[in-house]
């Protein structure tokens, strides 16, 4: 994976995923499978060619449980480090941070247990406060599982035991479980499909306890729509993620399942920064930067947020989806008028963010809709995704950024000299004195309509 752009939310430039089994095999024989280790060193030889080319200028390669574990893995790091790769492998407190590290970066109030399976193990970590827990590993990963009733017999004797020296158990009951690794990805797109999720985005999708033994019942069968799901190789691991899913749900007795597509790569970012940054919240920052590229008069989402904010009453949480928005207000405007609502909504609802859940998307989808002049979304079932009180929320906020949008013409300067609030009940658009004319018949419009989205009488004022 290599990144770029701002480091809170750095973004994924380039991925490629070679499934080379080092875990699968080394419980027999101590040592690494050789096919799979060739086909690691010749990826990563691949990697390091490309890494150069890119003139990528820092670069971190870390080991997991499949070569912490076996007899030869110090052989295949100085492998790797012939190649000219600095590989460091992680001890299994080490991942098991990392991994929650990670949630935390992409779910900043992340409170629960974090559960990072891999194909040689499964990490276990509590997270909360903005913070990491002491973690435990255990060697369950996919690639060491047998999904039959032996190898559940044995797998839940090893979380069982491994549960008992932790305190992880006690403080997991009633809390969330966050979902980590490809396997456990693969199954969250299983059940969208099942349950025609009207939004395939993986990050933040959240299912019931008592999904994870519908889901081995499911993987268990051979329906064919599930081959759009992922990989075959995750497909094929799909039965014992399954398995060790529903063992852990029972173990640990969680309130929600929480898919989180960040893990240890992120984990490793987030660790190296500053605390100050590590504080930014990775959604507007995402949209501040994909803003930023297209705006036209120079980037003023933050002056249109504040411009707009007198009109609502809106808490923390949904304050930042608001601004998140401003943040994209202008980021169609390159796009043919009649589609600009489309690549506004597509943005909002499928963009590559992080820290915001399915409803929040909606949220966002919504006012950018009414901001380009489109009332209702084009797919109807994404409605049932969020409370129809946040829809007409988002509505305003969108009818009140495209009021502000054409007034100021885009530039941030108008936005500084006018203002919008509520007056004894009427939505009052206030302008400089000698700056009257600004209000023209497109303004007085969409002012109206604003009005209208409130139950208000529209007002003109000058200061």
């Amino acid at each position: 994976m290599v990144y770029a752009g701002p480091p809170r939310v750095p973004a994924p430039i380039f991925n490629e995923k070679v499934l080379a089994g080092l875990g699968s095999g080394a419980d027999l024989s101590g040592s690494l499978p050789e096919e799979a280790r060739a086909r690691a060193v010749s990826a990563l030889s691949r990697f390091k060619l490309l890494i150069d080319h890119m003139k990528v200028r820092r670069t971190e390669v870390v080991a997991t449980a499949a070569i912490r574990d076996a007899d030869d893995g110090d052989d295949f790091v100085r492998e790797v480090r012939g190649i000219g790769l600095n590989c460091r492998v992680l001890s299994a407190d080490e991942e098991a941070d990392y991994a929650g590290e990670g949630v935390l970066s992409g779910i900043p109030e992340a409170d629960g247990i974090v559960g990072d399976l891999g194909g040689g193990s499964l990490e276990l970590v509590e997270v909360g406060d903005g913070d990491t827990g002491k973690g435990i590993s255990l060697p369950l990963g996919v690639l060491r599982l047998e999904p039959t009733a032996d190898g559940e017999r044995a797998a839940r004797k090893v979380l069982k035991e491994a549960l008992k020296r932790s305190t992880l158990k006690d403080r997991s009951r009633g809390r969330r479980f966050y979902m980590v690794g490809g396997s456990w990805r693969a199954l969250a797109r299983i059940d969208m499909l099942a349950t025609n999720f009207p939004l395939p985005i993986t990050h933040q999708y959240r299912m019931k306890p008592g999904r994870a033994k519908e889901l081995r019942r499911l993987v268990g069968g051979l329906d064919p729509r599930f081959s759009k799901a992922a990989s075959p190789a995750r497909l094929a691991s799909a039965p014992a993620a399954a398995m060790l899913l529903a063992l852990l749900v029972d173990e640990l007795e969680p309130s929600q399942l929480v898919v989180s597509i960040y893990g240890i790569r992120e984990g490793l970012l987030y660790a190296a920064l500053k605390p100050r940054d590590r504080r930014l919240d990775p959604l507007t920052e995402e949209a501040r930067d994909a803003g930023g590229g297209e705006h036209r008069f120079g980037q003023h989402g933050d002056m249109l947020d504040d411009w707009i904010a007198p009109l609502f009453d809106d808490p923390p949480a949904l304050r930042r989806l608001r601004l998140a928005s401003c943040l994209l207000a202008d980021a169609a405007w390159q796009a043919n008028p009649g589609f600009r609502a489309d690549r506004a909504i597509e943005m909002a609802l499928h963009g590559n963010w992080v820290a915001i859940d399915p409803a929040g998307r909606v949220m966002m989808a919504q006012a950018l809709s009414a901001n380009f002049g489109r009332d209702r979304l084009p797919d109807a079932a994404l409605l049932q995704l969020c409370r129809e009180e946040d829809l007409r929320r988002a509505h305003c906020w969108g009818q009140a950024m495209r009021l502000g949008q054409r007034l100021s013409g885009g530039v941030a300067s108008v936005l500084e000299r006018t203002a919008l609030s509520v007056v004894n009940g009427a939505i009052q658009l206030s302008v400089g004195r000698g700056e009257e004319a600004l209000v023209g018949d497109a303004v007085e419009r969409r002012l109206l309509r604003l009005a209208d989205s409130f139950g208000s009488e529209p007002v003109i004022a000058t200061i």
